[in-house]
């Protein structure tokens, strides 16, 4: 009997790590104001995101001191230099000091833009669908900017071709 009190422990403890990981819903109105907000680049210049609307735009939420977050950062660059051509965007909002930015991207540049989010960008998150408020977290938006996908943690190859194909 303790064995099968302990599987289920087990279980239900993975089930609700899982359940945790896995992104919620947006919220509308925040997604609504999503393309009012302006975030500035860590070179100073305004990065507006309502000029992003109207495009599939994916977002990435990172920092500099998330492993998983610099792991992607190549594959993200390639899937903009692949696809921007065909529309597609990428911005990175990093949560983080902007001078850790500046100093990662002088070692790791990258061709898409970077809005410097800061501590505020954690809530940003959880408006979107981040329960936890991990990193990275990263959401597509369709043309209309509505949300079309989510994931929180890394994202794959597998995860960017699909995201590209059906948009």
């Amino acid at each position: 009997m303790t064995g099968a009190v302990a599987a289920g422990a087990v279980a239900a403890g993975a089930g609700v790590a899982w359940w945790r990981l896995q992104p919620g819903a947006a919220d509308d109105a925040a997604v609504q104001a999503l393309w009012a907000l302006s975030f500035q680049t860590p070179q100073g210049t305004a990065l507006p995101l309502a000029a992003m609307r109207g495009r599939p735009l994916l977002m990435n939420f990172w920092a500099t001191w998330c492993p998983p977050c610099v792991e992607e950062m190549p594959l993200l660059d390639g899937f903009f230099r692949q696809h921007s051509p065909k529309g597609w965007q990428v911005v990175g909002l990093a949560i983080d000091q902007p001078s850790a930015v500046r100093t990662f991207l002088a070692r790791r540049p990258v061709t898409f833009p970077i809005g410097m989010a800061g501590l505020e960008g954690t809530e940003l998150t959880k408006q979107l669908g981040n329960l936890t408020g991990g990193l990275p977290f990263t959401v597509v938006f369709g043309p209309d900017g509505a949300v079309r996908q989510r994931r929180m943690g890394r994202v794959s190859e597998a995860d960017l071709a699909a995201w590209a194909q059906a948009s």
